[in-house]
């Protein structure tokens, strides 16, 4: 009895080690597509190119698929088999260019264009991996700044008048004590003649 044991825990280990290479080998055929999203979250400011950036591993032959999701709905970007064609939707067309390594560069970026970018790598198998990438976009808000430009002018102009208003009110003043001074002294000396005369 005790060699069946023995027999029996070869065929069980053997049986566990056959297993595990056969879901080894089951993982790498069906499953062997990965995916790298090195920069997740991208912050940009209004027309600024952007890169989506994405680094996809597979044995076999993968379609390459990138979405738009945003307040304002969900848009293809574009769907592409690398080396082969490129399906660019209208709405983007010479907005965007597609690398090997299925990342996209976004070119003169809008506010509209922000919100999470989903690439969908999908082997020929049936195999598909996900990546998002979350895009915020800032507007530079020229208006305010040529407005803040503006008004600093016109202050500086306001400015500029006051002191030359105080400037010709100073010289006012003075000009009209001097001649006031001068009359005070006529005034005092015909005093003194009449005194005189007297």
């Amino acid at each position: 009895m005790r060699p069946l044991q023995g027999c029996r825990r070869q065929g069980i280990i053997l049986g566990i080690v056959t297993l595990c290479l056969a879901a080894g080998w089951a993982l790498q055929t069906q499953g062997g597509v990965s995916l790298l999203v090195p920069q997740p979250n991208i912050n940009a400011t209004v027309a600024q190119n952007i890169l989506l950036s994405v680094e996809y591993s597979c044995k076999g032959i993968v379609s390459i698929e990138w979405k738009h999701v945003s307040s304002w709905g969900t848009n293809k970007i574009v769907e592409w088999k690398p080396g082969s064609y490129t399906n660019i939707s209208k709405s983007y067309k010479d907005r965007v260019n597609t690398y090997e390594n299925g990342s996209i560069q976004l070119l003169n970026v809008g506010v509209r264009d922000a919100g999470y970018y989903v690439v969908t790598i999908t082997e020929e198998l049936g195999t598909n991996i996900y990546g998002t990438i979350v895009l915020t976009v800032y507007e530079i808000i020229y208006e305010d700044l040529h407005f803040v430009a503006v008004f600093f002018a016109f202050l500086t102009a306001v400015s500029a008048v006051l002191v030359c208003c105080m400037w010709f009110c100073n010289k006012s003043v003075h000009l009209f004590q001097n001649k006031r001074d001068k009359f005070k002294e006529r005034t005092a000396e015909e005093i003194e003649l009449q005194t005189i005369e007297c």
